[in-house]
Protein backbone atom coordinates (compact mmCIF):
# COMPACT_ATOMS: atom_id res chain seq x y z
CA UNK A 1 0.00 0.00 0.00
CA UNK A 2 1.26 3.47 -0.86
CA UNK A 3 2.01 6.23 1.02
CA UNK A 4 -0.50 8.09 -0.65
CA UNK A 5 -3.37 5.16 0.27
CA UNK A 6 -2.38 4.74 3.82
CA UNK A 7 -2.81 8.91 4.56
CA UNK A 8 -6.25 8.41 2.58
CA UNK A 9 -7.47 5.79 4.87
CA UNK A 10 -6.05 7.93 8.00
CA UNK A 11 -7.77 11.17 6.81
CA UNK A 12 -10.79 9.59 5.66
CA UNK A 13 -11.96 9.14 9.56
CA UNK A 14 -11.58 12.58 10.54
CA UNK A 15 -14.94 14.17 10.03
CA UNK A 16 -18.46 15.35 11.64
CA UNK A 17 -21.41 13.66 11.80
CA UNK A 18 -22.98 15.32 8.49
CA UNK A 19 -25.63 13.73 6.83
CA UNK A 20 -24.22 11.51 4.55
CA UNK A 21 -25.53 11.57 0.85
CA UNK A 22 -25.81 9.53 -1.98
CA UNK A 23 -25.93 9.67 -6.16
CA UNK A 24 -29.30 9.05 -6.59
CA UNK A 25 -29.31 12.95 -7.11
CA UNK A 26 -27.08 12.52 -10.16
CA UNK A 27 -29.86 10.48 -11.80
CA UNK A 28 -32.92 11.27 -10.22
CA UNK A 29 -32.64 14.96 -10.46
CA UNK A 30 -31.21 17.79 -13.16
CA UNK A 31 -30.60 20.57 -10.83
CA UNK A 32 -27.14 19.49 -8.76
CA UNK A 33 -26.39 21.20 -5.18
CA UNK A 34 -23.51 23.42 -5.08
CA UNK A 35 -20.79 24.11 -3.33
CA UNK A 36 -20.92 25.23 0.22
CA UNK A 37 -20.10 29.20 -0.04
CA UNK A 38 -19.60 30.95 3.28
CA UNK A 39 -19.13 34.91 3.80
CA UNK A 40 -15.60 36.20 2.84
CA UNK A 41 -13.62 37.47 4.99
CA UNK A 42 -10.25 39.20 5.34
CA UNK A 43 -6.95 37.45 5.16
CA UNK A 44 -5.01 37.01 8.23
CA UNK A 45 -1.42 38.85 6.60
CA UNK A 46 -0.04 42.17 5.97
CA UNK A 47 3.22 40.84 4.76
CA UNK A 48 2.28 37.67 2.25
CA UNK A 49 1.44 39.32 -1.36
CA UNK A 50 -2.18 39.72 -1.98
CA UNK A 51 -4.08 39.16 -5.26
CA UNK A 52 -5.04 42.95 -7.00
CA UNK A 53 -8.58 41.23 -6.92
CA UNK A 54 -10.04 37.39 -6.60
CA UNK A 55 -12.52 36.54 -8.63
CA UNK A 56 -16.03 36.54 -7.98
CA UNK A 57 -17.68 33.00 -6.30
CA UNK A 58 -19.78 31.93 -8.72
CA UNK A 59 -23.97 31.71 -7.25
CA UNK A 60 -24.22 29.39 -5.04
CA UNK A 61 -27.46 27.71 -6.53
CA UNK A 62 -28.48 26.78 -9.59
CA UNK A 63 -31.11 29.17 -11.29
CA UNK A 64 -34.49 27.35 -11.63
CA UNK A 65 -35.77 26.79 -15.24
CA UNK A 66 -38.47 29.36 -14.41
CA UNK A 67 -36.23 32.31 -12.88
CA UNK A 68 -35.84 34.12 -15.72
CA UNK A 69 -32.29 34.47 -14.52
CA UNK A 70 -29.18 34.12 -16.92
CA UNK A 71 -28.95 30.46 -17.89
CA UNK A 72 -26.76 27.65 -16.90
CA UNK A 73 -23.15 26.67 -18.26
CA UNK A 74 -25.43 23.67 -20.52
CA UNK A 75 -27.73 25.89 -21.30
CA UNK A 76 -25.51 28.18 -23.37
CA UNK A 77 -23.20 25.50 -24.90
CA UNK A 78 -25.95 22.68 -25.46
CA UNK A 79 -27.91 24.32 -28.65
CA UNK A 80 -26.39 21.52 -30.88
CA UNK A 81 -26.49 18.83 -28.23
CA UNK A 82 -28.86 16.19 -28.67
CA UNK A 83 -31.25 15.94 -25.85
CA UNK A 84 -30.37 12.27 -24.71
CA UNK A 85 -27.09 13.84 -24.14
CA UNK A 86 -27.87 16.87 -22.14
CA UNK A 87 -30.18 14.06 -19.89
CA UNK A 88 -27.25 11.44 -19.40
CA UNK A 89 -25.06 14.31 -18.64
CA UNK A 90 -27.37 16.49 -16.95
CA UNK A 91 -24.97 17.50 -13.99
CA UNK A 92 -22.08 17.82 -16.24
CA UNK A 93 -23.82 20.63 -18.34
CA UNK A 94 -25.29 22.13 -15.34
CA UNK A 95 -22.42 22.22 -12.78
CA UNK A 96 -19.10 22.29 -14.97
CA UNK A 97 -17.81 26.19 -15.74
CA UNK A 98 -18.15 27.26 -18.82
CA UNK A 99 -14.54 27.68 -19.14
CA UNK A 100 -14.41 24.00 -19.00
CA UNK A 101 -17.17 22.91 -20.31
CA UNK A 102 -16.12 23.82 -23.78
CA UNK A 103 -12.88 22.08 -23.57
CA UNK A 104 -14.27 18.90 -21.80
CA UNK A 105 -17.67 18.41 -23.13
CA UNK A 106 -15.89 16.40 -26.14
CA UNK A 107 -14.82 13.76 -23.35
CA UNK A 108 -18.34 12.75 -22.64
CA UNK A 109 -19.62 10.95 -25.22
CA UNK A 110 -16.04 8.61 -25.41
CA UNK A 111 -16.39 4.62 -24.08
CA UNK A 112 -14.39 5.89 -20.81
CA UNK A 113 -17.04 8.64 -19.64
CA UNK A 114 -19.84 6.36 -20.77
CA UNK A 115 -18.54 3.57 -18.97
CA UNK A 116 -18.13 5.91 -15.95
CA UNK A 117 -21.42 6.97 -15.71
CA UNK A 118 -22.61 3.76 -15.85
CA UNK A 119 -20.69 2.69 -12.70
CA UNK A 120 -22.14 5.49 -10.93
CA UNK A 121 -25.66 4.76 -11.59
CA UNK A 122 -25.09 1.43 -10.62
CA UNK A 123 -23.82 2.31 -7.83
CA UNK A 124 -26.52 4.69 -7.44
CA UNK A 125 -28.99 2.36 -7.90
CA UNK A 126 -27.25 -0.19 -4.79
CA UNK A 127 -27.70 2.85 -2.70
CA UNK A 128 -24.19 3.41 -1.63
CA UNK A 129 -22.65 6.83 -0.09
CA UNK A 130 -20.30 8.67 -2.81
CA UNK A 131 -18.57 11.80 -2.10
CA UNK A 132 -18.34 14.58 -2.50
CA UNK A 133 -22.20 15.82 -3.08
CA UNK A 134 -22.77 15.94 -6.90
CA UNK A 135 -23.37 19.17 -7.16
CA UNK A 136 -19.43 19.66 -5.65
CA UNK A 137 -18.29 17.54 -7.68
CA UNK A 138 -17.45 19.60 -10.64
CA UNK A 139 -16.51 22.74 -7.94
CA UNK A 140 -13.22 22.93 -8.60
CA UNK A 141 -14.13 24.25 -12.09
CA UNK A 142 -16.35 26.89 -10.76
CA UNK A 143 -13.80 28.32 -7.96
CA UNK A 144 -10.25 28.26 -10.80
CA UNK A 145 -12.18 29.37 -14.20
CA UNK A 146 -9.60 28.23 -16.92
CA UNK A 147 -8.29 31.34 -17.76
CA UNK A 148 -7.85 32.01 -14.27
CA UNK A 149 -5.77 29.11 -13.41
CA UNK A 150 -2.02 30.11 -12.43
CA UNK A 151 -1.02 26.97 -10.10
CA UNK A 152 -2.63 23.46 -10.46
CA UNK A 153 -2.06 21.06 -7.28
CA UNK A 154 -2.78 17.52 -7.81
CA UNK A 155 -4.24 14.84 -4.98
CA UNK A 156 -5.13 11.06 -5.76
CA UNK A 157 -9.07 10.88 -4.71
CA UNK A 158 -11.77 12.90 -2.29
CA UNK A 159 -11.64 12.30 1.43
CA UNK A 160 -14.07 9.55 2.15
CA UNK A 161 -15.23 10.68 5.63
CA UNK A 162 -18.80 12.40 6.02
CA UNK A 163 -18.49 16.16 5.42
CA UNK A 164 -15.88 16.21 3.87
CA UNK A 165 -15.14 16.12 0.47
CA UNK A 166 -16.73 19.32 -1.38
CA UNK A 167 -15.25 18.64 -4.55
CA UNK A 168 -11.09 20.49 -3.89
CA UNK A 169 -8.13 18.38 -3.87
CA UNK A 170 -6.45 18.62 0.30
CA UNK A 171 -9.67 20.76 1.26
CA UNK A 172 -12.08 20.27 3.59
CA UNK A 173 -15.81 21.85 4.37
CA UNK A 174 -15.88 24.19 7.17
CA UNK A 175 -15.94 23.17 10.83
CA UNK A 176 -14.28 19.59 9.71
CA UNK A 177 -11.14 19.19 11.21
CA UNK A 178 -7.54 20.01 8.97
CA UNK A 179 -6.49 16.72 7.72
CA UNK A 180 -2.80 15.57 7.98
CA UNK A 181 -1.31 16.35 4.82
CA UNK A 182 -2.77 19.54 4.25
CA UNK A 183 -2.01 20.48 8.28
CA UNK A 184 2.23 19.53 6.75
CA UNK A 185 1.01 21.91 3.60
CA UNK A 186 0.66 24.61 6.13
CA UNK A 187 3.75 23.66 8.02
CA UNK A 188 5.89 23.89 4.06
CA UNK A 189 4.15 27.71 4.01
CA UNK A 190 5.18 28.37 7.17
CA UNK A 191 8.77 27.46 6.29
CA UNK A 192 8.93 29.70 3.07
CA UNK A 193 7.07 32.71 4.67
CA UNK A 194 8.04 32.48 8.19
CA UNK A 195 7.33 36.46 9.22
CA UNK A 196 4.34 36.08 7.94
CA UNK A 197 1.86 33.11 6.93
CA UNK A 198 0.10 31.55 10.67
CA UNK A 199 -1.65 28.54 9.98
CA UNK A 200 -5.79 28.75 10.22
CA UNK A 201 -7.44 26.64 12.25
CA UNK A 202 -9.71 25.17 9.47
CA UNK A 203 -8.83 23.10 6.24
CA UNK A 204 -11.41 24.69 3.77
CA UNK A 205 -9.14 25.86 0.66
CA UNK A 206 -11.38 28.26 -1.55
CA UNK A 207 -9.53 31.10 -1.16
CA UNK A 208 -6.97 29.26 -3.22
CA UNK A 209 -9.03 28.14 -5.46
CA UNK A 210 -10.42 31.55 -6.17
CA UNK A 211 -6.65 32.86 -6.80
CA UNK A 212 -6.09 30.60 -9.74
CA UNK A 213 -4.97 27.70 -7.78
CA UNK A 214 -6.86 24.46 -8.90
CA UNK A 215 -6.98 21.59 -6.68
CA UNK A 216 -7.65 18.78 -8.60
CA UNK A 217 -7.90 15.55 -7.69
CA UNK A 218 -7.25 12.53 -9.96
CA UNK A 219 -10.12 10.72 -9.34
CA UNK A 220 -13.71 12.85 -8.84
CA UNK A 221 -15.52 10.96 -6.25
CA UNK A 222 -15.13 7.44 -3.59
CA UNK A 223 -17.26 5.65 -1.59
CA UNK A 224 -18.17 6.01 2.19
CA UNK A 225 -15.11 4.58 4.25
CA UNK A 226 -13.31 3.16 1.47
CA UNK A 227 -10.17 4.86 -0.04
CA UNK A 228 -9.48 4.65 -3.42
CA UNK A 229 -12.54 2.93 -4.22
CA UNK A 230 -13.15 4.49 -7.50
CA UNK A 231 -9.45 4.22 -9.10
CA UNK A 232 -9.58 2.63 -12.56
CA UNK A 233 -12.86 3.22 -13.32
CA UNK A 234 -12.57 6.28 -16.02
CA UNK A 235 -11.86 9.55 -14.07
CA UNK A 236 -8.15 9.38 -14.49
CA UNK A 237 -8.81 9.67 -18.14
CA UNK A 238 -10.88 12.73 -17.42
CA UNK A 239 -8.57 14.73 -14.93
CA UNK A 240 -5.72 13.36 -17.44
CA UNK A 241 -7.92 15.95 -20.48
CA UNK A 242 -8.26 18.25 -17.88
CA UNK A 243 -4.80 18.83 -17.25
CA UNK A 244 -3.65 18.40 -21.06
CA UNK A 245 -6.00 21.26 -21.16
CA UNK A 246 -4.18 23.62 -19.05
CA UNK A 247 -0.41 21.85 -20.78
CA UNK A 248 -1.36 22.92 -24.11
CA UNK A 249 -3.88 26.15 -23.42
CA UNK A 250 -2.15 27.88 -21.21
CA UNK A 251 1.99 29.34 -20.60
CA UNK A 252 3.57 30.02 -17.36
CA UNK A 253 1.55 28.00 -14.92
CA UNK A 254 3.24 26.45 -11.83
CA UNK A 255 2.43 22.30 -11.45
CA UNK A 256 2.95 20.91 -8.10
CA UNK A 257 3.40 17.10 -8.22
CA UNK A 258 3.63 15.77 -4.89
CA UNK A 259 4.61 12.13 -4.75
CA UNK A 260 5.37 9.54 -7.49
CA UNK A 261 1.37 8.95 -8.38
CA UNK A 262 1.20 12.82 -8.46
CA UNK A 263 4.73 13.06 -10.94
CA UNK A 264 3.61 9.87 -13.04
CA UNK A 265 0.38 11.91 -13.46
CA UNK A 266 1.89 14.81 -14.68
CA UNK A 267 4.63 13.39 -16.38
CA UNK A 268 3.50 14.75 -19.93
CA UNK A 269 3.49 18.84 -18.75
CA UNK A 270 5.96 21.03 -21.10
CA UNK A 271 8.30 22.14 -18.92
CA UNK A 272 9.36 24.48 -21.69
CA UNK A 273 6.11 26.67 -20.89
CA UNK A 274 5.41 25.70 -17.35
CA UNK A 275 7.39 25.55 -13.92
CA UNK A 276 7.01 21.78 -12.59
CA UNK A 277 7.89 21.38 -9.26
CA UNK A 278 8.55 17.64 -7.84
CA UNK A 279 8.75 16.68 -4.01
CA UNK A 280 7.76 13.50 -1.54
CA UNK A 281 3.81 14.12 -0.37
CA UNK A 282 2.93 15.77 1.89
CA UNK A 283 1.65 13.39 3.76
CA UNK A 284 2.70 12.23 7.71
CA UNK A 285 4.14 8.93 6.30
CA UNK A 286 6.30 11.21 3.95
CA UNK A 287 6.58 14.72 4.05
CA UNK A 288 9.44 14.57 6.83
CA UNK A 289 11.76 13.44 3.37
CA UNK A 290 12.01 16.28 1.65
CA UNK A 291 8.52 17.95 1.51
CA UNK A 292 9.04 21.22 4.25
CA UNK A 293 12.64 21.83 2.98
CA UNK A 294 11.44 21.95 -0.91
CA UNK A 295 10.07 25.67 -0.74
CA UNK A 296 7.41 24.99 -3.36
CA UNK A 297 4.90 28.29 -2.09
CA UNK A 298 7.60 30.61 -2.19
CA UNK A 299 8.91 29.35 -5.73
CA UNK A 300 5.62 29.14 -6.98
CA UNK A 301 5.05 32.55 -6.29
CA UNK A 302 8.86 33.78 -7.49
CA UNK A 303 8.15 32.51 -10.59
CA UNK A 304 4.58 33.80 -11.10
CA UNK A 305 5.95 37.63 -10.46
CA UNK A 306 9.40 36.93 -12.77
CA UNK A 307 6.52 36.66 -15.19
CA UNK A 308 4.17 39.98 -14.94
CA UNK A 309 1.66 37.65 -12.67
CA UNK A 310 0.16 38.72 -9.61
CA UNK A 311 1.49 35.89 -6.92
CA UNK A 312 -0.48 33.97 -4.62
CA UNK A 313 -1.23 35.25 -0.99
CA UNK A 314 -1.40 32.22 0.46
CA UNK A 315 -2.90 33.18 4.15
CA UNK A 316 -6.11 34.53 2.18
CA UNK A 317 -7.56 31.53 3.36
CA UNK A 318 -11.20 32.82 4.84
CA UNK A 319 -13.85 29.90 6.02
Amino acid sequence: MTAQLKEAATEGTASTGTKRKTLDSYFKSKQAKTAHAPAESSSSSSSLPRPKALTKPKPTSLPAADTGVEPTAGDKQAKDVPSSELEAYSLEYSTIDPSWLSRLRVEFTKPYFVALKDFLRREADAKKTIYPAPGDLYSWSRFSPFDKVRIVILGQDPYHGPGQAHGLAFSVQPGVRTPPSLANMYKGLARDYPDDFVAPKHGYLRGWAEQGVLLLNAALTVEAHKANSHANRGWEQFTDAVIAAVNTGRTNVVFMLWGSYAQKKGARVNSSKHLVLKSVHPSPLSASRGFFDAGHFRKANDYLEAHDMEPINWSHLPQ
